[in-house]
C-alpha cells in the first residue's frame, strides 16, 4: 500500500471521484502544505494558512499505479488554473501534488511535464514534499454536507 495527496480544488468532488477507482483502498479529506500541523476549516478559508484543500489516497499499486494516479489527477481538473478551481477562488484551492517520496516526486516531475507541453506550458501545478497533512475536522465535513 502507498499513500498520496493532491490538490485540485474543493476536496469533495475529486475524493468522490477517486473512492470507487479500482485499487483505491480509501480516500480522506484534509489540508497540507501549509505552515502548522493542525489547522482548522476558518483558519484556511482566510487564505493565511499555506495549506491546499487536499484528498488524501490509499491505493494498491498492483491494482493502480502512482502514473494512473496522476493522469488521473490532471485530467479531473484545469490544471491551468492558478489559485482556483473555478468557481472556488484562493490559495486553498490551488493545484498541487505532495510526494511523499523521491520514486513519486520523479514521476510527478515527468507526469506534469507532459501535461504542460499538453497545455502549452500553462499549468500552474505546485510539486511539493507533504507536509503538515491534518484531516478534516469531523464537524467541518458535517458542516460541509449539510451547505453543499
Amino acid at each position: 500500500m502507498q499513500k498520496c495527496t493532491l490538490a485540485l480544488g474543493c476536496f469533495w468532488k475529486p475524493e468522490e471521484n477517486f473512492k470507487n477507482k479500482p485499487g483505491i483502498i480509501q480516500t480522506e479529506v484534509g489540508y497540507a502544505g501549509g505552515h502548522n500541523p493542525k489547522v482548522t476549516y476558518e483558519e484556511v478559508c482566510t487564505g493565511n494558512s499555506g495549506h491546499a484543500e487536499v484528498v488524501q489516497l490509499t491505493f494498491d499499486e498492483k491494482v493502480i499505479s502512482y502514473r494512473k494516479i496522476l493522469d488521473l489527477f490532471f485530467k479531473m481538473h484545469d490544471p491551468t488554473q492558478k489559485d482556483m478551481q473555478y468557481p472556488d477562488v484562493g490559495t486553498q484551492y490551488r493545484s498541487e501534488i505532495f510526494y511523499e517520496n523521491e520514486t513519486q516526486k520523479k514521476e510527478a516531475l515527468e507526469v506534469f511535464d507532459e501535461y504542460n507541453k499538453k497545455h502549452d506550458g500553462k499549468v500552474q501545478t505546485n510539486i511539493s514534499e507533504i507536509k503538515n497533512y491534518c484531516k478534516a475536522e469531523e464537524y467541518h465535513q458535517k458542516y460541509i454536507e449539510k451547505n453543499r
